[in-house]
């Protein structure tokens, strides 16, 4: 069965939550500590996704993808994090674990990409764990380029690199 791609709703935002905690457990526990992605939650990755959608939905786009009626990726894209009107910032893009290799991380990155396009952004943006490796390969298989920008933040209780990565729209 193919996937579906559409705009997500309120309805979604609690699975979107759940689908985000499985994929970062299974995207991240190769180098993070099982403590650190063991919060929060699933209900409470739920709760902080309804919590933001409430204050970022006139300036985001949520787009969820589903096949056979169940959600398995979402993506979440909005302005610049550092300001610049013409760059769109890829905030999250997440697939269930099952998933991967099916193509649906492509289709929902060309989706993600027309977005941004068609809201006139000339460039996207995007922040990647530094270890994790796979989704690397995939940024840089789709034209994404390092910018040499780089941050910290904070996954439960562990530091982690982060990486800026752009490419033209």
């Amino acid at each position: 069965m193919t996937v579906t791609l559409r705009p997500a709703t309120t309805d979604d935002l609690m699975a979107v939550g759940a689908l985000h905690q499985r994929s970062r457990v299974a995207a991240y526990s190769s180098f993070l500590p099982a403590e650190a992605l063991a919060e929060p939650t699933a209900e409470a990755m739920g709760s902080y996704w309804t919590e933001r959608w409430s204050w970022e939905r006139h300036d985001h786009r949520m787009t969820v993808a589903e096949r056979d009626g169940e959600l398995v990726g979402f993506t979440h894209l909005g302005p610049d994090d550092e300001g610049d009107p013409a760059t769109g910032l890829l905030n999250a893009i997440h697939l269930d674990p099952a998933e991967r290799g099916r193509g649906t991380g492509r289709e929902l990155m060309i989706d993600a990409l027309a977005g941004m396009r068609e809201r006139g952004w000339r460039r996207a943006v995007l922040w990647v764990l530094a270890e994790n490796a796979s989704a690397r390969r995939f940024y840089e298989r789709g034209g994404w380029s390092l910018t040499g920008v780089e941050r910290e933040e904070l996954i439960g209780s562990a530091v982690t690199a982060q990486l800026r990565y752009a490419r033209p729209l």
